[in-house]
């Protein structure tokens, strides 16, 4: 180790104890530290990450994660617990983002653009690499499997927008009084089934038959998933006071 990097080590360590100290002991992703607690944690996400791709969950260490971060092992032990804790940092951070969902004017143009960003996003090897991973890990990891299942649950959250837009233009029939007079007040459409049938067949080209995918399959799915929010089959019955989760109503 060089004179910098225990210099700098020891100055992580001792920013993170006045912050502990201020703040009091936090779990992981509870709070949205900001300065440089913010700087540290992404340093840790960023080595996570690299750790993943390139030894995948069962070669990752603190030992790797110490040495890539800058930050000290003993500050990862007491900050994250330990490497599960670390990997559902990463994901947890990697949800704190400004993205929002396309917005075209359309349903289809919504969803067929929502289709090519996944296309585009796997499609560059250095996002692949690192969003394989974590999938990856997540078969290895409860805790990873809590923090992956929570990071798409808010993008599919956050894309329950697209759905309510397309209510709103009359692109998707109204559940209420809509195709059938016997339509029930509490019947909704489910909008995170609409968003999760347009990437399915892509994750499953991607992680489970490893075929390739392309624009031309992200506008198929896009299509096939709008004919169907046409034809009612997202359409579902549930209470007025407690929707399901990704239910728009």
């Amino acid at each position: 180790m060089t004179h910098d990097t225990a210099l700098t080590q020891l100055e992580l360590q001792l920013t993170d104890e006045s912050d502990d100290e201020t703040t009091g002991a936090r779990r992981p992703g509870t709070q949205r530290p900001g300065g440089r607690t913010a700087r540290t944690r992404a340093a840790v996400r960023d080595a996570v990450l690299a750790g993943l791709t390139e030894h995948g969950y069962p070669g990752l260490t603190v030992e790797y994660v110490a040495e890539h971060s800058g930050v000290h092992k003993t500050t990862l032990y007491r900050r994250w617990g330990d490497l599960e804790g670390l990997v559902a940092d990463a994901l947890d951070l990697a949800g704190e983002d400004s993205w929002a969902p396309p917005d075209t004017g359309t349903l289809e143009g919504d969803l067929r653009a929502l289709a090519r960003e996944v296309v585009e996003s796997f499609g560059d090897p250095a996002v692949a690499a690192s969003g394989s991973a974590l999938i990856a890990a997540g078969f290895q990891s409860e805790r990873a499997a809590q923090a992956l299942r929570a990071y798409y649950t808010e993008r599919f959250r956050r894309c329950e927008t697209i759905v309510e837009r397309a209510l709103v233009r009359g692109e998707v029939p109204s559940p209420v009084g809509a195709g059938s007079r016997e339509a029930a007040p509490e019947a909704a459409v489910d909008a995170g089934a609409l968003v999760r049938a347009v990437t399915a067949p892509l994750f499953l080209r991607l992680f489970i038959t490893r075929e390739p995918v392309d624009e031309a399959l992200a506008d198929q799915s896009a299509a096939a998933a709008v004919a169907a929010a046409r034809a009612g089959a997202f359409t579902t019955s549930g209470t007025a006071d407690a929707p399901a989760p990704g239910v728009v109503s």
